[in-house]
């Protein structure tokens, strides 16, 4: 009697086994392919961009964007923008990706940090940034007896002070860059919990 219910019960979990094996194996054939833009990280790797010497930006910057090629890894099956289905084999670009450009228009960060450290006494800092108003005035008071001196090398080095035109510094493209992070009414505030 044992024996024969050990076997019924061994019998029960095969074929419930063999049911879960076919029903993944069937919702894995019977998935369509999605689409090569919607991959999720780790699934693609995206080419760096080619970086212009001089302004340390993406060489094909258009309208603030610039688009560079991803690679989905190998045997990941996804739609190309024709509609056809495709398996990479981890060589072949499957779309381009795009990526932010910021606006710079020659003013170096290294040279402002320097200028403001070395000559902020004289305004030097302040006329390269395109202020000359300040600049003269820190000229005239000896950097404001050296403590706006001191105040704009600390401005200009968390590049809170830039050029005057609105633009960005020139920062190597891998280089220490910073992003200003603001609150603006679109801004999601977490509700606090009252006690």
């Amino acid at each position: 009697m044992a024996s024969d219910w050990s076997r019924w019960f061994r019998s029960c979990l095969w074929s419930l086994f063999f049911y879960f094996v076919y029903s993944h194996v069937k919702l894995v054939l019977s998935e369509e392919a999605e689409n090569c833009e919607s991959l999720r990280l780790g699934q693609y790797l995206c080419n760096d961009p080619k970086i212009d010497e001089a302004t340390q930006e993406p060489e094909n910057c258009r309208d603030m964007t610039a688009w560079v090629e991803c690679l989905p890894a190998p045997n990941i099956t996804c739609r190309l923008s024709n509609g056809t289905e495709f398996r990479f084999s981890g060589d072949e670009v499957g779309f381009n990706k795009t990526i932010p450009c910021r606006n710079v228009s020659g003013y170096s960060y290294k040279v402002a940090v320097a200028l403001s450290l070395f000559l902020g006494w004289l305004g030097a800092d302040r006329f390269y940034l395109g202020y000359p108003a300040l600049g003269l005035l820190k000229f005239c008071t000896v950097g404001f007896c050296g403590i706006g001196t001191l105040i704009d090398f600390v401005l200009i080095a968390m590049q809170i002070v830039g050029p005057a035109d609105g633009s960005l510094y020139i920062v190597d493209y891998y280089g220490a860059r910073l992003t200003r992070l603001s609150i603006t009414n679109e801004t999601y505030r977490k509700p606090h919990l009252s006690l």
